[in-house]
């Protein structure tokens, strides 16, 4: 049987493109990606990591306030942090959230014995704070947000973000929420530790700025991710629709 040759001008069938049903594929096979990605919160060991982490300051505060003997004080304080490590390990639950808790704890302790005084327990986290807020204002000022660098780095998307504007925006936003509530605990605990007022209220003071202020700054960076990430879907939705036009 015999071919009959392809001429070289002959016109040949085009390739379909991508349809609109593959757009909306791809882009549902993105949201799930991201629905499955962990948040920063969850980073921290949940709402259940950021709470335990508090415990052994409270303890630290209530025996204080109770016994005013600074040993019984950071036993109980120690004790709690290594009990909360424990208890997560046990449950089969991140444990590192908890033993960076169990080392900071025991600074802290290291420090109040080695001043003598109950005050010198909060000194780390006075000076913590302002490093901190140092460190988020300067990655806003450099055009680096550090909650946008944080949240793409842990999710291994790349940096490719700082190029649209309302990324940028978002994580700013996000970011300078978390100088606010560490230029807020640095300035008022700092004035605290030198004043009169020290041994009664340093420790109170520390804890109402403690998990409320951070679940709400956190509650800013959940916003702003979710806005950034609408932007993000919306970028992508106009590139795929695009080369289809």
């Amino acid at each position: 049987m015999a071919f009959a040759p392809v001429r070289p001008d002959a016109p040949t069938a085009p390739v379909p493109g991508p349809t609109a049903d593959d757009v909306a594929a791809d882009a549902e096979g993105v949201e799930e990606r991201e629905e499955r990605a962990p948040t920063l919160l969850e980073q921290m060991g949940g709402v259940a990591g950021v709470i335990t982490s508090a415990v052994p300051v409270v303890v630290f505060v209530l025996v204080q306030a109770v016994f005013k003997n600074l040993v019984a004080s950071i036993v109980a304080a120690v004790g709690v942090a290594v009990a909360v490590a424990v208890w997560r390990l046990v449950r089969g639950e991140k444990v590192q959230p908890a033993l960076s808790g169990l080392f900071g704890v025991a600074v802290c302790a290291f420090i109040a014995w080695r001043t003598g005084e109950a005050k010198g327990f909060f000194l780390l986290g006075i000076w913590t704070s302002l490093v901190y807020g140092g460190v988020f204002l300067v990655s806003v000022v450099v055009r680096r947000p550090l909650v946008g660098v944080l949240w793409h780095l842990v999710n291994g998307d790349g940096q490719g973000w700082r190029s649209s504007p309302a990324l940028l925006r978002a994580y700013d936003l996000a970011t300078l929420a978390w100088v606010v509530v560490f230029g807020a605990r640095f300035v008022v605990q700092r004035w605290l530790y030198d004043s009169a007022y020290a041994e009664t209220w340093l420790g109170w003071v520390r804890l109402a700025m403690g998990v409320p202020l951070a679940l709400l700054a956190a509650a800013v960076t959940v916003w702003a991710i979710r806005r950034a990430t609408e932007a993000a879907k919306a970028e992508r939705a106009e590139q795929a629709e695009a080369p289809a036009a």
